[in-house]
């Protein structure tokens, strides 16, 4: 399980069945694609020397990064625009720009050496749940301290969302509290669209309370999955969601259901880099 498939079941079932069972595809939007650039641009920044680690440098990353996006996604420009001469194509990817501007402000990149970048964590919990997440910047002290941080393109979320942005950062520390023995000191979104950062100091308590939370979860997607239950959860998210026209909540009707497979590894629990992005 990953933090955005448990985040789907939560949010909508139908929603989690659409993406891990039935694997239906999705649209990305401009803005979706503008944040995987902008994950791969600040990616990208910590590869050069810490002096030259600046906000013009960062700017330069960004034309490599969409051309590599799309030699790995190669029918990407012409799902978002009309071709590469699009007179919209570089405009929108100027647009990169104020959230790059935002990112320097929120913290100096010349200063920090992280220890990992797009770091892929796997563990396997008592149960038997296979947890897999990737993790945007992984800082380690040299007295060991941990600092797990998260870059979302979007904005800020109210008050009563923190819980549900916290949800992907707590199954990370869970998940390097399994593999290094460590609780992470500090968890920190940062939020580009409006340079805000929102940090958060977990416990080992709440961690293993969290990871009973997870596999009440798991087991919630079995039990649907058996039965092929998966019930549609309406919602304000409902505008955005790209399999509205197959919900029945909006008068749709879904595919025929599958099946669980006999095979639960089966079950899709890959992140593509565009939800990773946030």
């Amino acid at each position: 399980m990953s933090p955005s498939r448990a985040g789907d079941f939560k949010q909508c079932p139908l929603l989690y069945r659409f993406r891990a069972i039935d694997r239906l595809p999705e649209r990305p939007s401009r803005a979706q694609i503008r944040g995987t650039v902008v994950h791969a641009v600040l990616e990208r920044l910590y590869d050069l020397p810490a002096e030259e680690r600046s906000f013009e440098g960062a700017r330069e990353l960004v034309a490599p990064a969409w051309e590599q996006l799309c030699v790995q996604e190669p029918e990407l420009v012409g799902q978002l625009f009309d071709g590469p001469e699009d007179p919209e194509l570089a405009p929108w990817l100027e647009s990169t720009g104020p959230l790059l501007e935002a990112y320097f402000q929120l913290e100096d990149p010349r200063r920090l050496e992280p220890e990992a970048r797009e770091l892929l964590v796997e563990t396997e919990l008592e149960s038997g749940l296979l947890l897999r997440g990737y993790i945007d910047r992984l800082d380690v002290a040299p007295t060991g301290q941990m600092r797990v941080v998260d870059y979302k393109t979007g904005a800020a979320p109210r008050q009563v969302a923190e819980a549900r942005a916290l949800f992907q950062m707590k199954f990370y520390a869970l998940a390097l509290l399994h593999v290094r023995g460590v609780v992470p000191t500090q968890l920190r979104l940062m939020y580009l669209a409006d340079t805000e950062s929102l940090t958060y100091e977990p416990d080992e308590a709440e961690l293993r309370r969290f990871e009973r939370t997870l596999d009440a979860i798991w087991q919630a997607i079995r039990t649907a999955g058996e039965s092929g239950d998966f019930r549609p959860n309406p919602g304000r998210l409902c505008e955005w969601c790209s399999h509205k026209s197959l919900c029945p909540a909006w008068d749709g009707t879904p595919p025929d259901y599958p099946g669980w497979p006999a095979d639960p590894a089966a079950v899709s629990a890959e992140e593509t880099a565009v939800e990773r992005a946030g």
